[in-house]
């Protein structure tokens, strides 16, 4: 087994017993990886979903709520009567994979005109660290701090949309050993002889520069970027600190990204950058997960949308396992490429045990123009 391998999961092998003398031992194939097939097979939904999330941007979402990847099918969300667009869409994209359509009580728009109102009364002052949209359009999830009571808060909301209290710990940020150029995702980055976190994705705007992307609590516009040895990256130019992404220009940067252990050199191809749904089973490969597990972190399911300013995405690691650790922030969030690689999805900025805060790439695509090339 290679090392690119372990990106995934790690494979069992077995050895089978000879039962005559002079019998040779044969190895057993290495057991199918579940975690790597279950991502492989939301391929199909992934690509189906993408056809109608691009007539929601292009046309508005007016009565979009949600789209969730079922086990076996995607599922839209929409209230009200759906528009011929949409049900087109919707009939090109079920020749990719099954397409369902539910009716939603109440649209995306619905919910976050609604969670302006929470977000409002959370500067005075509350128990509420997070407003959450499920996909369903069913309601708003208040994540509110354990032991704490939130009924004072919540009966003088004035919303006119369920609202459902989930006590939890809040996301918190968490913040490759020797990188070199041209400069790849998933490394460690010194911020000021400081911070030390984890590199993105590489990046590039409309005018063909290029940067690193990584979490903008890892440091400040004019930071000076280094890897562990000193060696320099470049500085930090922009960032979006609500939405916890930064850039740092750096000419010499390749569409590449770590997926092995600390120490490992085994790298992945980025085939571009692509939405994430909820249901959508992803892995973060962070450097410090990457050093304590010997592997990414994988087994990541997509759970909610936050409506609030970090306007960031929240996951759940299937197994019980820590999603992030300190160090890991910045780090790429990604799934598989059918053609082989990964695709980016998004990058590490918050965790709370087994529950990770990252923000997708689409937001950095909105908030700077950047992509990754294909």
């Amino acid at each position: 087994m290679n090392t690119a391998q372990k990106c995934w999961a790690a494979l069992g092998t077995a050895v089978l017993a000879t039962a005559l003398v002079q019998s040779p031992v044969v190895a057993a194939q290495p057991a199918p990886d579940p975690v790597q097939a279950k991502m492989l097979a939301q391929q199909p939904l992934i690509k189906a979903a993408d056809v109608i999330q691009a007539v929601v941007d292009r046309d508005g979402p007016a009565g979009f709520a949600g789209i969730v990847l079922e086990e076996s099918n995607v599922e839209l969300w929409w209230k009200g009567d759906v528009p011929a667009a949409v049900t087109d869409a919707v009939a090109s994209a079920s020749k990719v994979a099954p397409v369902h359509i539910s009716q939603a009580a109440h649209s995306n728009a619905e919910l976050r005109e609604a969670a302006k109102t929470v977000e409002a009364r959370r500067a005075l002052g509350s128990p509420v660290h997070a407003v959450k949209i499920p996909a369903d359009g069913s309601r708003l999830v208040l994540g509110v701090y354990p032991q704490s009571d939130a009924r004072s808060f919540t009966a003088g909301l004035g919303v006119d949309v369920p609202v459902e209290v989930v006590n939890e710990e809040p996301l918190v940020p968490v913040s490759r050993q020797n990188d070199g150029p041209p400069w790849k995702g998933g490394a460690t980055i010194v911020l000021n002889n400081s911070a030390a976190c984890t590199s993105g994705f590489s990046v590039r705007n409309g005018d063909n520069a290029r940067f690193l992307l990584t979490a903008a609590h890892c440091g400040n516009p004019g930071n000076r970027v280094t890897d562990p040895q000193g060696e320099f990256i470049g500085n930090v130019s922009a960032e979006q600190s609500d939405h916890d992404i930064m850039l740092i220009p750096t000419g010499n940067v390749v569409n590449q990204q770590y997926v092995g252990g600390g120490d490992s050199n085994s790298t992945e191809i980025v085939r571009g950058w692509g939405d994430v749904y909820t249901g959508e089973f992803l892995c973060q490969s962070g450097v410090t997960s990457a050093r304590e597990t010997g592997n990414p972190v994988c087994n990541i399911k997509v759970l909610f949308f936050y409506a609030d300013r970090e306007d960031l995405v929240e996951g759940e690691q299937q197994n019980g396992q820590p999603a992030a650790r300190p160090g890991d922030s910045g780090g790429p969030v990604y799934g598989p490429s059918s053609a082989g690689g990964v695709i980016a999805k998004g990058t590490v900025t918050r965790t709370a045990g087994s529950r990770i805060g990252f923000q997708d790439f689409r937001t950095a695509n909105r908030d700077f123009g950047v992509y990754i090339p294909l």
